[in-house]
């Protein structure tokens, strides 16, 4: 009996996706009550809540929307029924055009000439729709449901077409669960990286510069410098060697290596310089591949472990842009192993082992990861060889297995060349996404045509690892500010200490200790404007400094220095040598006490 109620829950995500469907509906109700002359485009269910695209002549305000919420309710009160009807392709055109909604005619007309074209009504509301549907308007709670935002859409994502006005909603079963949901909005705000990036002074957009094109100011930059430091320094002692590549290559680099007819839509077009046509990098294999094969190769030498801290482009839809978590400019901690295929097991775990080894150092422990895997279905995605990817998909399976590392299976998420290795992070806000990857590739060394001697001095192909451990800096850093929400642990932060001198006597005697502690090779800054103590440590708080060094007269007469951290823990007056030794502790040790 259990299992049967689930069938009706919000643990069902057939019926989730129903309700939130049904909930689309109301809304479009709602508006054609309030403005007739609204018309409808389309409206989905998403992975949380609904939207629906409107073609408006107003732009939807807050008081719109609230307006639209109370009629939605009122609708939900009615308990409409919802009732499906047929009709053939022609007579749902005649429906739709005395409706006026020519948004719904152009989807029929696109649709095949012996179609049945299905419809709901509700009330006096009648929608063009495949449902399926709630039984009626009263199965969803008016109290808690909630209207979220009102973007801009381009009709059939074609910016060449009508531009829409595209409304999110969200509703669920139980007002506290909708409370819960909106507590967690506003804790996502709170932690946007957006927004914590703009106030502690880490990056800037401009759109002068170019909408996805963030820049670094220099306290981000110094946080983006450590990272990299941090990671080539890991690599170096695993015996990478890391390189310098250009940001653009020729479009035949790209033919060659498959991203041309694979990946074209997410590059920037072409540029026509001397007859040759080049285009900014979307990711850097190709040009490790030829890095590889300017030198001959024996088996001796493998495996090849080139990395780059590379700049990269790709031209992301303007509405998918967020920062410096997905932007159009951003750079991958990347790297390209070639191996035997002997060597496959044995890299892979190192690669493993040292992504495993970097989340220890940031502390992340909420991740899984994932086998993916082409959809055989859509050979156009993938390049077209069965065998080469019955082969990749075995062999990377079995490696995962014998390693002993748990994973789930996702089909249609594979590179196209190849599959690859997942790590999913889920972030103290939103959503789960990638955050390291390993893939395997037998597809592009054959298509720049790699070979190393084997020991009987036979050519042979060898077999690729694209792997990137921070994913892409820019992401990462992204990640980590929102997690820490801009305090970051004490080694990574672009201020460590921030001395505070209670009065313009003290000064001088804050200089000292600021220039100790820089030879010392700490990150030290001073605040000598003349203002309260008081608003100096509430200010350093704010910017997340880990720690504050309040001098005065006693401190000078002592040689002391009295600390507080940002958590506001007064561990009171040291030595600064002793401070010196404990700050020395907590960076090398990476921790922040």
């Amino acid at each position: 009996m259990a299992e049967e109620n689930k069938e009706f829950t919000f643990e069902n995500e057939q019926y989730r996706q129903t309700y939130w469907h049904t909930c689309s509906h109301i809304m479009a109700q709602a508006v054609k009550r309030l403005w007739p002359e609204v018309k409808l485009a389309i409206g989905p269910s998403i992975k949380e809540g609904w939207y629906y695209d409107m073609d408006a002549p107003f732009a939807f305000t807050p008081d719109h929307m609230a307006q639209i919420e109370a009629e939605m309710k009122k609708i939900c009160k009615e308990k409409l029924k919802l009732e499906r009807f047929e009709l053939p392709r022609e007579e749902a055109i005649k429906f739709m055009e005395e409706k006026n909604e020519p948004y719904k005619v152009e989807l029929i007309q696109d649709l095949p000439g012996d179609a049945h074209i299905s419809f709901y009504k509700q009330g006096e509301f009648t929608d063009l729709c495949a449902g399926p549907h709630l039984d009626s308007t009263g199965r969803v709670k008016g109290n808690a449901l909630k209207l979220l935002t009102c973007n801009a859409a381009y009709w059939r994502g074609d910016s060449n077409r009508e531009t829409l006005q595209r409304i999110y909603g969200i509703a669920f079963p139980k007002k506290d669960e909708l409370d819960a949901y909106l507590e967690r909005l506003e804790e996502a705000k709170r932690r946007d990286h957006r927004k914590l990036g703009r106030e502690l002074g880490l990056f800037m957009t401009s759109d002068l510069v170019g909408k996805g094109m963030p820049m670094f100011l220099p306290k981000g930059y110094t946080v983006w410098q450590i990272l990299e430091n941090y990671i080539k320094e890991k690599e170096r002692k695993l015996g990478y060697q890391h390189v310098m590549t250009p940001c653009v290559g020729t479009v035949d680099l790209y033919r060659t290596s498959g991203h041309w007819d694979h990946y074209k839509e997410n590059m920037f077009p072409a540029m026509e310089v001397e007859d040759e046509s080049f285009v900014l990098r979307p990711m850097n294999c190709p040009h490790h591949m030829m890095i590889y094969a300017n030198r001959p190769h024996s088996y001796r030498q493998l495996p090849v472990r080139i990395g780059e801290v590379a700049h990269d482009f790709r031209f992301e839809a303007s509405g998918t842009l967020k920062g410096i978590e997905r932007a159009r400019h951003f750079c991958q901690n990347d790297a390209h192993l070639f191996v035997t295929p002997d060597q496959i097991k044995d890299e892979v775990a190192a690669v493993c082992d040292l992504i495993f080894d970097v989340y220890k150092d940031f502390n992340i422990t909420d991740y899984r990861c994932v086998l993916s895997l082409r959809d055989p279905a859509d050979k156009k995605k993938y390049h077209d060889d069965d065998e080469m990817w019955n082969k990749a998909e075995s062999a990377l399976r079995e490696v995962l297995t014998e390693l002993g590392i748990h994973f789930t299976e996702e089909i249609g998420e594979a590179a196209f060349y190849g599959p690859k290795l997942d790590v999913n992070v889920k972030p103290a806000v939103g959503g789960e996404y990638t955050l390291s990857t390993c893939q395997l590739d037998f597809c592009l060394p054959a298509k720049f045509h790699l070979q190393y001697a084997d020991k009987n001095g036979e050519e042979q192909t060898p077999v690729v690892l694209h792997r990137a451990i921070l994913g892409s800096l820019d992401r990462f850093m992204a990640y980590l500010i929102e997690e820490t929400m801009g305090a970051f642990p004490c080694w990574l932060a672009p201020v460590q200490v921030k001395v505070l001198p209670v009065t313009d006597r003290a000064a001088e005697y804050a200089r000292e200790i600021s220039s100790y502690l820089d030879d010392h090779g700490f990150r030290v800054e001073v605040d000598e404007r003349n203002e309260k103590i008081g608003k100096k440590i509430r200010e350093t708080t704010l910017e997340k400094v880990p720690f504050m060094l309040v001098v005065g007269d006693r401190d000078m007469e002592n040689k002391t220095v009295s600390v507080r951290t940002r958590a506001g823990e007064d561990l009171g007056a040291m030595s600064l040598e002793d401070f010196a030794a404990k700050l020395r502790d907590i960076v090398d040790n990476k921790t922040d006490k």
